[in-house]
């Protein structure tokens, strides 16, 4: 240190190999590799990450692990992501609510996925259930229509959080079946659905596989799913339009994306792009989506980016028609 410190104050000129970033990142990945949710374990984004974080593992010979950062309907975990070192250790499984909140004018503090994040892959879509708690006397869209009319009735629902893909999908279909109900808003799916199984809320907005089994279980009812199509998952089960729901342009199915911070080498996302391509061909990842009614959709990180500012368009629209507010 002290033959560095005299050459410097005596003019001499210190040579330092630079190491290229294209060199640093040849062997990535050397460590483990950290997936951020932005929920609590158990709802839709949380149950394909863990499903993905083996196959995509297998794929990059690396490890990688789950890590739960629950709050602000994801932007605990975004903001996270974001502020983290670029350099593809650490990843975020997003859905919908990171396009969704940009059109929150008055959401504080803003968020801008575009400027912040780097979109890496496509991964799967799925759709959502329109169901409601057991005690709820009502089998069909039809009659949750009525019900929600009786006098002095008023009806809530559960979602993920205040601009959650399940607060602003049941604000689409509300608007378009027009029943009234209140936002109680939890930390996630998970702690949602329960609080519906527990018939503490009226109707949720769930993810198709996390809804099936307590649905089959009689835990719970379904009237509807936001598909194009019905769900190979619950055939019997109408989607919106069938129930004669006509909504607003906007996609109304969970979307799943992995993003890294803004920055990112090239190499290390095309790295992750290819695993994430051969993850989801995999048969026993494909067999593991149908069972949870999540079909795979791989797109490279410029399909990702083009999808995010298109949603992050359609939503906005939507919300300031509806002069939806956060709070």
């Amino acid at each position: 240190m002290r033959e560095l410190l005299a050459a410097l104050l005596a003019g001499v000129v210190i040579i330092v190999p630079v190491v290229s970033r294209a060199q640093s990142t040849a062997d990535y990945p050397n460590r483990p590799i950290r997936l951020v949710v932005g929920f609590a374990p158990g709802g839709a984004t949380d149950t394909l990450a863990r499903l993905l974080t083996g196959a995509l593992g297998q794929e990059l010979g690396q490890t990688i692990y789950v890590e739960n950062i629950a709050g602000a309907s994801g932007y605990i975990a975004w903001r996270n992501v974001a502020a983290s070192t670029p350099d593809g250790y650490t990843l975020l499984m997003a859905e919908n609510a990171v396009a969704i909140r940009p059109g929150f004018k008055d959401m504080t503090p803003a968020f801008d996925p575009l400027r912040e994040l780097d979109a890496v892959a496509s991964v799967a879509h799925s759709p959502l259930a329109l169901c409601v708690a057991d005690a709820v006397p009502v089998n069909s869209v039809k009659e949750l229509i009525a019900y929600s009319h009786s006098p002095g009735k008023t009806l809530n629902y559960a979602s993920a959080g205040t601009g959650s893909v399940a607060q602003l999908v049941w604000e689409v279909v509300k608007d378009g079946a027009k029943i009234d109900a209140l936002n109680v808003p939890y930390r996630g799916g998970g702690p949602a659905m329960a609080a519906i199984i527990a018939g503490q809320v009226d109707i949720i907005m769930a993810s198709s596989q996390v809804a099936k089994p307590l649905i089959e279980d009689k835990r719970i009812k379904v009237l509807a799913v936001t598909g194009r199509e019905r769900s190979p998952a619950l055939p019997d089960v109408p989607t919106l339009t069938e129930a004669g729901v006509t909504h607003a342009d906007v996609n109304l199915q969970f979307w799943f994306g992995v993003f890294g911070p803004k920055g990112m080498p090239a190499d290390v996302k095309t790295k992750l792009e290819k695993a994430i391509q051969k993850a989801l061909k995999l048969p026993a990842v494909g067999e593991r989506l149908a069972v949870l009614d999540i079909e795979p959709e791989f797109g490279p990180a410029a399909v990702l980016q083009t999808r995010l500012q298109n949603e992050i368009k359609n939503w906005t629209i939507f919300i300031e028609a509806k002069g939806l507010k956060a709070n």
